[in-house]
C-alpha cells in the first residue's frame, strides 16, 4: 500500500490529484472547528469538559461528524444528512417504478436520482438542524446536567441564522465531496466519512491511557487493535466467485463470447448500512426516556427501557442489537442483489453457470448461494459491531472506541477502496508488456 502512495506521488498528474484531495480534507476538517454565529465556543467547550452522559444519544451522527456536532461548528450535521438520503433513495427504487426505470436507464438516471439525493439532503438538513438547534436551547439534552446557556444570543433570529447556517454548511459538504469524486481520487463523501472517523482515532486512544494510566495496557489495546484490523481486511476481501460461461455467437463475420468470468459475491455484501440502522433504531428508546424525564416523573416503562434497552451493559441491548444488525443485513442484501435480475442479464447475453440451466434455476441457485454467505456476513457484522460496547464493558473506555463498530468497518473498506483506485490508475500510466 505505501509503495503505492510512493508511486503515486511521483506521477505528475496523480500527484495534484492527490493533493488536491488532501487539500479538501483539510478544509473540511477546519470547518468543523468553526463555531456557528450565536453559539459561545468557550461554554461548549466546558459542557464537554464537564457533561454528563447526555451526549451519548448523538454518538453516531457525532462520530460522522468528527466531532463537529457536540462543537456546535458550521459543519455541525457533516455528511449524515447526505448519507441518510441515499438509502432513502436506494430504498425508495425498490419501491417506486418511477425511480426503478431511472436506475436502469445508465447514467442518465444515475443522474436524475443524485439529484433527487441532493434535494431530499438539503430537507433533511433543514429538519436535522431545526432539531438539533432546539436541543441546543436547553444544552442538558446535548452535555447532561450541570451544563449551562452555550447561545451567547437569546434573540429569535439566532435558532434561524443557526439553522440556515448549517444547512449551508451541509450543502457546502456535499459540493467538496463531489469536487473529490470529480478532481481527486476516489468516491469524495466516503472520504469524507473517513477523515471525520480518522480525525477522532487519537483522542479516542489517549482517553483510554488517561482513564487507566499505563502504557502496557495502552500499547496492549493498540496491538489487539491492529489484531482486528487485520481480521476485518481479511474477510472485507473475501468473496465467493461463482463462474460463468459465456455462449459463442456469430453476429455477422465475428465470433463473440466464448470467454469465462465469475459474478464476486462478497461475504459482508451489505457494508456498514445494517450497524447505521441498528444504531439509530436503538436510539429512540433512549430519546423517548430522555423527553420523560423532562416532563417530570419518569413512567415504570421509561425506567425499565433506560435499564434493559438503552443502557450498554444491559444483555437485553446487546441481545436487541445484534438481532437487528442481522435483519438488516438480510433485508438489504435482499434489495440491493437481485437474483432474478442477473439470471436474466445472463440469459439475454448468452451466459450460464456450468450445471444449471439459464432462467429460473440460475436465480435460485444464485439466492441460495447468497443466502448461506450473508450469514456469516451477519454474524461478522454483529461480532465487530459489538466490539465497543466489550472494550466499554471491561475497559471503561470511550463508547465510541475506534478498534470497532461502524468506524472500523468504514475505515477499512474506504481505505481498501482508495488504494484500489490508485492502483488501478498507476497500471493505466505505468503498463508493461510482454516486450520491454
Amino acid at each position: 500500500m505505501l509503495t503505492a502512495f510512493v508511486r503515486a506521488f511521483k506521477t505528475p498528474d496523480l500527484r495534484k490529484k492527490l493533493l488536491f484531495t488532501l487539500f479538501i480534507m483539510a478544509i473540511f476538517r477546519l470547518g468543523s472547528h468553526v463555531p456557528t454565529p450565536g453559539v459561545s465556543y468557550v461554554a461548549v467547550r466546558d459542557c464537554q469538559a464537564n457533561g454528563g452522559g447526555g451526549a451519548q444519544l448523538l454518538g453516531l451522527a457525532d462520530l460522522f461528524s468528527g466531532g463537529a456536532l457536540l462543537q456546535l461548528s458550521i459543519f455541525a450535521l457533516g455528511i449524515m444528512p447526505y448519507i441518510t438520503a441515499s438509502i432513502i433513495v436506494q430504498l425508495l427504487t425498490v419501491v417506486i417504478p418511477r425511480f426503478e426505470t431511472l436506475k436502469q436507464e445508465g447514467q442518465t438516471g444515475q443522474s436524475k436520482l443524485t439529484q433527487y439525493t441532493r434535494y431530499l439532503t438539503i430537507g433533511l438538513a433543514i429538519l436535522q438542524s431545526a432539531t438539533f438547534v432546539t436541543f441546543a436551547q436547553n444544552p442538558q439534552n446535548l452535555f447532561g446536567a450541570g451544563c449551562t446557556n452555550i447561545l451567547s444570543d437569546t434573540n429569535w433570529w439566532t435558532p434561524i441564522l443557526m439553522v440556515l447556517t448549517m444547512t449551508a454548511g451541509t450543502g457546502l459538504i456535499m459540493w467538496l465531496g463531489e469536487l473529490i469524486t470529480e478532481k481527486g481520487i476516489g468516491n469524495g463523501m466516503s472520504l469524507l466519512i473517513f477523515t471525520s472517523i480518522a480525525a477522532r482515532f487519537p483522542t479516542s486512544l489517549w482517553s483510554i491511557k488517561e482513564r487507566d494510566g499505563r502504557w502496557d495496557t495502552f500499547l496492549l489495546v493498540i496491538l489487539i487493535g491492529l489484531l482486528i484490523i487485520a481480521a476485518v481486511v481479511f474477510v472485507e476481501q473475501c468473496q465467493r466467485r461463482i463462474p460463468v460461461t459465456y455462449a459463442k455467437r456469430m453476429i455477422g463475420r465475428r465470433v463473440y463470447g466464448g470467454t469465462t468470468t465469475y459474478i464476486p459475491l462478497k461475504v459482508n455484501q451489505a457494508g456498514v448500512i445494517p450497524v447505521i440502522f441498528a444504531s439509530s433504531l436503538l436510539a429512540i428508546p433512549g430519546l423517548i426516556v430522555q423527553f420523560q424525564r423532562q416532563a417530570g416523573e419518569v413512567p415504570a416503562w421509561a425506567a425499565w427501557l433506560e435499564v434493559n434497552i438503552v443502557a450498554q451493559r444491559s444483555p437485553w441491548h446487546v441481545l436487541l442489537y445484534t438481532l437487528l444488525i442481522v435483519f438488516f443485513t438480510f433485508f438489504y442484501v435482499s434489495i440491493s442483489f437481485n437474483p432474478d435480475e442477473v439470471a436474466d442479464n445472463m440469459k439475454r447475453y448468452g451466459g450460464f453457470i456450468p450445471g444449471y440451466r439459464a432462467g429460473r434455476p440460475t436465480a435460485e441457485y444464485l439466492r441460495y448461494v447468497l443466502n448461506r454467505i450473508t450469514v456469516p456476513g451477519a454474524l461478522y457484522l454483529a461480532l465487530v459491531s459489538l466490539i465497543p460496547i466489550v472494550a466499554f464493558i471491561m475497559l471503561n473506555a470511550d463508547q465510541n472506541f475506534p478498534f470497532g463498530g461502524t468506524s472500523l468497518l468504514i475505515i477499512v473498506g474506504v481505505g481498501l477502496e482508495t488504494v484500489k483506485q490508485i492502483q488501478s490508475q498507476l497500471q493505466q500510466r505505468h503498463y508493461e508488456g510482454f516486450l520491454r
